[in-house]
């Protein structure tokens, strides 16, 4: 997932993460001027500006400088995408795999730029419903294909570490446009994700 990585930060955006970060530190008793701390604010601050850079990104913008005329009208997929993400409520990680299919209509799109859409959304405050639906409208809205379906499962550190503590539970969300709506359709993707083709 390199390619949107950036290491170039905002300087006054980490300075005033740096300073509420300290003042976090602080806050759960912490010493802030501990060796092992001194310079948790700063990383810290990096951190959620990298952890978030999908704010600043546009991801109709990056499907569209992919898109290819052509008269391929299967179904396209591509599984087991990786995903890493930020609860909004708690703003703990949340984590997991992607999937996505879509059926072309007179256009494609460079494989690559799937797993970057789901990076850009990823990359935000997210609800793991929301962010499947972002995925998947994007793609309807930016491709306009014949169809298009997104299935997300991932597990949440707020769930395990917090609340109800429990460590086995996963969460799994989907959504499905045009021709994913019909059962023949919706089934063969569902098979497809799941099967282990080597």
């Amino acid at each position: 997932m390199s390619y949107n990585f950036f290491e170039e930060y905002n300087e006054e955006i980490t300075g005033d993460l740096k300073k509420n970060y300290r003042d976090i530190i602080k806050g759960v008793g912490e010493d802030p001027q501990r060796e092992g701390v001194l310079n948790t604010p700063e990383r810290a601050a990096k951190a959620m500006q990298f952890l978030t850079q999908g704010y600043t990104m546009d991801a109709e913008e990056i499907l569209r400088k992919a898109v290819f005329q052509e008269t391929y009208d299967e179904m396209v997929v591509v599984k087991d995408i990786e995903l890493y993400s930020l609860c909004e409520h708690h703003m703990l990680p949340f984590f997991g795999k992607a999937h996505i299919a879509y059926i072309p209509n007179g256009k494609i799109v460079g494989l690559s730029k799937l797993p970057r859409v789901v990076d850009v959304f990823a990359r935000r405050l997210q609800v793991q419903e929301r962010l499947t639906n972002d995925i998947l409208e994007c793609l309807n809205n930016t491709l306009k294909p014949q169809g298009v379906a997104v299935v997300i499962e991932a597990v949440h550190l707020c769930m395990m570490m917090r609340g109800v503590q429990k460590q086995n539970s996963a969460t799994t969300t989907s959504g499905f446009r045009g021709q994913f709506k019909q059962i023949e359709t919706r089934n063969e993707f569902l098979k497809l994700i799941s099967s282990d083709l080597k």
